[in-house]
């Protein structure tokens, strides 16, 4: 493991990935405001789970594999900004479909659940490409050749890292929760919300789509 120093930079450097909004929160946004608390919550764990996919992937080095092929790292980014694109747009129609079915007194779309938020949490982080770049290019910095076990010393150092992602993510699930339950007499507020998040992640996927493979 690397000393204290090396161990503060790099804990300084993943919660700065953690509260810098990408897909991972906005979804987690999204999903709270359409669905509450229990479907935010859900999802936080789901893209928790999603980023030791990644870590694990960079320990064993299928990561490294994915990054250093252009072919490969083309089509996971395309998948995972297709994702991101239909998971937004998504979004967006349910909260005007909620909002017209409430003007029209009728129910709305049901909520999708806990546990389907929390699959679709762990696709959106497994497909973030850039959520690997982030562990080959700032793990392997803190790794001690010297001290033996090196991938042991990945996944916990890229643990550290998923457990400052996920509690973010679990804070922006409370706090879309009060805006929600704040918001309630307010619809037109949610659904504001609810089509800012997903228009974000629309945007994001179109960013990925653009994103360029990391070059050593």
């Amino acid at each position: 493991m690397p000393d204290t120093t090396q161990l503060a930079l790099y804990l300084a450097a993943a919660l700065v990935l953690a509260i810098t909004p990408g897909p991972g929160i906005f979804y987690v946004a999204a999903r709270t405001l359409a669905g509450g608390r229990a479907e935010g919550v859900a999802s936080s764990f789901g893209t928790g789970l999603g980023g030791m996919v990644h870590v694990l992937a960079g320990a064993v080095g299928v990561s490294a594999v994915v990054l250093a092929s252009a072919e490969l790292f083309t089509a996971v980014k395309l998948v995972g900004a297709a994702y991101l694109v239909w998971l937004g747009i998504r979004s967006v129609r349910a909260a005007r479909h909620d909002a017209v079915a409430a003007l029209d007194g009728a129910p709305g779309a049901p909520p999708i659940g806990a546990r389907r938020a929390f699959r679709e949490g762990v696709l959106v982080e497994v497909m973030n490409p850039k959520t690997a770049a982030f562990f080959l290019a700032f793990v392997p910095q803190c790794v001690d050749p010297a001290q033996g076990n090196v991938a042991l010393q990945f996944v916990v150092l890229g643990f550290l890292s998923v457990v400052l992602n996920t509690s973010a993510d679990i804070v922006v699930a409370f706090a879309a929760s009060g805006i929600r339950a704040g918001a309630a007499a307010r619809p037109a507020l949610v659904r504001r919300l609810r089509e800012a998040s997903g228009a974000a992640m629309v945007a994001l996927g179109i960013a990925v789509a653009f994103a360029r493979r990391p070059v050593n």
